[in-house]
């Protein structure tokens, strides 16, 4: 038969011979393209760009396809690197028996074209059927109405046959390259070489520890600040190097401990063990190090997922407390008539009112050294809101009968406490009568470092006056009485009923409100909605992310116990003719397996640890401050992971014991 009809024979043949490799693979590709498809078919959709508020989850799902990107091509070059090394073997024995390199190229391009076709055919085929369904799961989570048509788009089609193209052409030159430069002879016996005792163990080890400790300490010392993200991909850079350095060198320098052991070394079960993984050390270390890291991203990914979509109605409202709430100037309405307008409109609507707030409001930029507020600093970063409230007004928004002697002030911190006893404004001595610890509509956030400000209750009118006039002495303010007279009257409502009802009735006051001249307004129940949009494209993109990790993490387990498995298979044969029974090679087999499982597990659930302390600041960036409710979430998450990892590891390990017997 002529050669070039051949090739492409053997080519499918040998991906069927070789099934226990490639079976995983391609529904790892399957997979791969039927997310990147999911992306493409959402953000090509030009619903997504007609629907309300979808713009932010367009941009997050943007954002998270590049991210996916960066996830998928190099591990599906580190799946196909494993494909071409089991290969090699193979290889060796068809260019002995005859066929030129130029031969094996056309055989490994056909089965590049195979693998590319199956996978793409797949991939698409599952995105067709389960795109419409996704796509309703991201409009309940971004809170848009779902009685809408999802279509197929020939763009997202293009765009996943176009990115695949490359990564399986650099998949096919990379394994063209390891097939290139290799004699037939080295091919045939690659497979069986042991791995060469890294040089430099200790220096490896010991700057393994320096990188795992600088992520760690970047991590538990994090701030909530301009920072916080550079921290975040150094803590995870760290990380990374420092775990692969310590499995690397920390793996070979237990093994040789053991070994030197004699007593625990010289059994027949320990010896096996200790003898194989040395073997092959390195390889093994790197294998590890990845099922360590895979697992910490996926317990800190669906973290998170489940922290936000838990938290996210508490977000919001932390971040917009009213439904509605508007500024009017000196010039506004009276107090009596803003009420009675509210009343009316929302007994029109047939709504329901759980507070309505009416209150006088100065607010200042001020910079704090120690108990001193002074004047603002030119870099806007530094300074603070310091927020003022008449002793009237507070007790009327608190429901309290407080009371104030002149000179006394309620201070409040929407961070943490000041603890401070006195205050000084512009130079001015004010007692602190009561620090007080919860005050609405200003939510205490101690972790809060960006919104974070100040709300200081004096005793009447005359006493803010007083404060107001020392503010614009400090800082040069010319017309003074004006300055004294710009204060702001604020009108904040909270609803309760359907929310078409409140919509209509936030969109009277509003109306109402223009044609009364305000200064400013906050839709609260259009801020929510806008928030719940771009947090639901987080949500989406974390439940996706999620999965993907997971799988990753799957196959690199499977491939490990494969690879190691047909490493290990000649040993055990040879275990077997000097009178090793099966019962003896489980017990061998048992303990590395406890051995691979609880090292990398150990590893992730540390990472996890120290890493919550950096998760509990992104999530403070994203204004979410339950920190109860992060660690439940994170132990749940991670106690649900050691239960999935232990069944998917031991289903593995079957494979691995299935080969060696």
């Amino acid at each position: 038969m002529n050669k070039w009809k051949l090739l492409p024979r053997m080519a499918a043949k040998g991906m069927l011979q070789n099934g226990t490799v490639y079976y995983p693979y391609l529904m790892a590709g399957i997979f791969s393209a039927f997310t990147w498809f999911v992306f493409s078919s959402i953000l090509c959709n030009d619903l997504m760009m007609k629907l309300p508020r979808s713009a932010y989850a367009w941009m997050m799902l943007s954002i998270g396809r590049v991210l996916l990107g960066l996830i998928l091509i190099p591990f599906l070059y580190y799946a196909n690197s494993f494909l071409v090394k089991r290969r090699t073997k193979e290889i060796g024995l068809y260019s002995i028996l005859g066929l030129e390199k130029r031969h094996i190229g056309i055989m490994l391009f056909c089965e590049a074209a195979m693998t590319y076709g199956i996978v793409m055919a797949g991939g698409i085929l599952l995105g067709v059927v389960l795109s419409k369904l996704l796509f309703l799961l991201l409009l309940k989570l971004i809170s848009v109405p779902m009685d809408i048509t999802f279509v197929f788009t020939w763009k997202a089609f293009r765009e996943t046959l176009a990115f695949f193209a490359v990564v399986y052409a650099v998949n096919f030159l990379n394994g063209l390259i390891q097939v290139g430069k290799s004699r037939p002879v080295e091919l045939l016996s690659g497979s069986k070489k042991g791995e060469k005792e890294p040089r430099m163990a200790g220096i490896y080890a010991v700057l393994g520890v320096i990188f795992l400790g600088a992520g760690y300490v970047t991590s538990i010392r994090s701030q909530l600040n301009s920072e916080i993200f550079i921290d975040f991909f150094l803590a995870v850079f760290w990380v990374i190097i420092g775990t692969y350095l310590l499995f690397t060198s920390g793996s070979v320098m237990i093994l040789k401990l053991l070994k030197k052991n004699r007593k625990f070394y010289y059994r027949r079960e320990n010896f096996v063990t200790v003898s194989g993984m040395l073997y092959r050390m390195k390889k093994n270390a790197a294998g590890l190090s990845n099922i360590c890291i895979f697992s910490t991203m996926v317990v800190i990914t669906l973290t998170c997922t489940v922290v936000l979509y838990l938290g996210l109605e508490e977000l919001t409202h932390f971040v917009y407390p009213y439904d509605v709430l508007i500024s009017y100037g000196a010039k506004g309405p009276a107090r009596e008539q803003m009420e009675d307008k509210v009343q009316e409109t929302v007994k029109a609507q047939g709504g329901e009112i759980s507070r309505v707030d009416i209150y006088d409001l100065r607010s200042f930029s001020c910079s704090l050294s120690d108990n001193r507020f002074e004047s603002p600093l030119s870099n806007f970063m530094d300074n603070y809101s310091v927020r003022f409230l008449t002793l009237e007004d507070y007790n009327r928004i608190e429901g309290e009968q407080q009371t104030l002697e002149e000179g006394q002030i309620l201070f409040y911190s929407e961070g943490k406490d000041a603890g401070f006893d006195t205050l000084e404004f512009m130079g001015m001595p004010l007692e602190i009568k009561e620090e007080v610890k919860n005050m609405f509509p200003y939510p205490k956030a101690e972790k809060d470092s960006f919104g974070s400000g100040y709300v200081v209750v004096v005793r009447d009118k005359e006493a803010l006056a007083q404060c107001t006039r020392a503010y614009a002495d400090l800082n040069g303010v010319t017309d003074v009485e004006g300055f004294l007279e710009s204060s702001y009257r604020d009108v904040g409502v909270v609803l309760e009923g359907e929310e078409p009802v409140k919509e209509r009735i936030v969109n009277e006051l509003l109306a109402w409100g223009r044609a009364q001249g305000e200064e400013s307004h906050r839709d609260g129940l259009s801020l929510r909605a806008d928030l719940h949009s771009t947090y639901g494209g987080l949500l989406f993109i974390g439940i996706l992310f999620g999965l993907i990790f997971f799988m990753c993490l799957l196959l690199i387990m499977y491939y490990k116990q494969i690879s190691e498995g047909y490493e290990d298979r000649g040993s055990f044969e040879i275990m077997q003719k000097v009178g090793m029974s099966h019962k003896e090679i489980r017990s061998t087999v048992r303990r590395q397996i406890l051995l691979v499982f609880f090292m990398p597990l150990a590893g992730a659930l540390l990472h996890t640890f120290a890493g919550m302390f950096m998760v509990e600041n992104l999530m403070a960036a994203l204004q979410l401050f339950d920190s109860h409710l992060m660690a439940v979430s994170a132990v749940m998450i991670s106690l649900v992971f050691i239960l999935v990892y232990g069944v998917s590891y031991l289903t593995t390990a079957k494979t691995y014991y299935r080969i060696i017997s």
